[in-house]
């Protein structure tokens, strides 16, 4: 058994101790403005300084606890190949976080936000992971993309590696339990991602104890999924997308843009951005009264585990461990014979 599924009698999990009864989580439905040259990721990145002073001088209504920010508010996206995603990663710790750690500390709260990472213990790798740094400046978690969706794109595939593409290794250096990873603060249970359309992944970040959801996406999102996911393990779900894109983009200005929201445990929408445009969207998270009365969720597993023991996933775990794609017209070529659904 996982010792992080905990086995209590009466269904509760483990937690830190609370800051406060009641929290205030911000959600910074913000622009995206793919770099032509990395060095314009400086001027994204002061944007997102900005939209952080800006979420604490509006001067009515709760101060955020916690600051959301999407998927790659500091790089933007393109149909980049991964040498040019490279010249766009960001280390963590870095210069960038530590200028977002110093807001941190400036206003007391903690900022989550996702990047295009590079690490030095996996060379070669371009990793998509969401950061959480609390209000001393510290980095409190680091969740990887669990998986990126493959078949779906026509002679392309997503080359970022993800937690499925080298399973083995990634549990090899960190342990199962870091493979849904949920991190416990003084704001409650949290486990990060940008995956989509996984509910099997939320329902086991709700198993070990997740009370709240955060979500980022670029470029569109399901509104149901996340709203799923909420309902359905009856926790807090965030989901925070990207505004209207900039002009000079090579993409729509409207690139599956806005649907930021907050839902509650019922799957009903707490707050939700009124507009594409950018917007800072505020919820309050009343986690003590949630946490005195949930229990992880209640499911008859008996009823379905011969059916998840019997399946057999479209492509194995492990596939960027020989090789890591150059671009996404190479990873399309070298997944498109690796579907075990044949």
């Amino acid at each position: 058994m996982n010792p992080a599924i905990t086995r209590q009698a009466d269904g509760r999990y483990a937690t830190a101790p609370l800051a406060k009864d009641v929290w205030t989580l911000g959600v910074v439905q913000s622009r995206v403005h793919p770099t032509p040259e990395p060095s314009g990721m400086r001027a994204n990145l002061d944007h997102m300084l900005h939209l952080i002073d800006n979420s604490f001088h509006i001067g009515f209504g709760p101060r955020p606890d916690l600051l959301l920010f999407h998927e790659f508010p500091i790089s933007g996206w393109d149909h980049w190949t991964k040498a040019e995603v490279e010249r766009r990663c960001i280390e963590i710790p870095g210069e960038e976080t530590e200028l977002i750690s110093a807001k941190a500390r400036e206003y007391g709260c903690h900022i989550a936000f996702g990047a295009y990472v590079r690490d030095p213990d996996w060379p070669g790798h371009v990793l998509s992971i969401t950061t959480l740094i609390g209000p001393d400046g510290g980095i409190v978690a680091k969740h990887w993309k669990a998986r990126n969706v493959k078949g779906i794109f026509q002679g392309k595939e997503l080359f970022t590696t993800t937690v499925y593409d080298v399973l083995d290794e990634y549990v090899e250096k960190y342990g199962r339990d870091a493979v849904v990873p949920v991190a416990r603060t003084p704001l409650g249970n949290i486990s990060m991602s940008s995956t989509q359309l996984e509910p099997e992944l939320f329902r086991a970040a709700a198993i070990k104890g997740a009370e709240v959801l955060l979500r980022t996406a670029s470029g569109s999102f399901s509104e149901i999924d996340v709203r799923a996911s909420a309902l359905h393990n009856r926790v807090y779900c965030a989901i925070v997308n990207n505004s209207v894109l900039a002009a000079e983009s090579p993409f729509f200005e409207d690139t599956g843009a806005g649907g930021s929201a907050i839902y509650g445990p019922d799957g009903n929408a707490i707050a939700t951005a009124d507009s594409k445009f950018e917007k800072l969207v505020l919820g309050q998270i009343p986690i003590a009264g949630f946490r005195a009365h949930n229990r992880q969720p209640d499911i008859h597993w008996d009823l379905y585990r011969e059916v998840f023991d019997g399946y057999r996933s479209r492509f194995e775990p492990n596939l960027y461990t020989p090789y890591q794609p150059v671009s996404l017209e190479d990873a399309g070529e070298y997944l498109k014979d690796r579907s075990r659904w044949t």
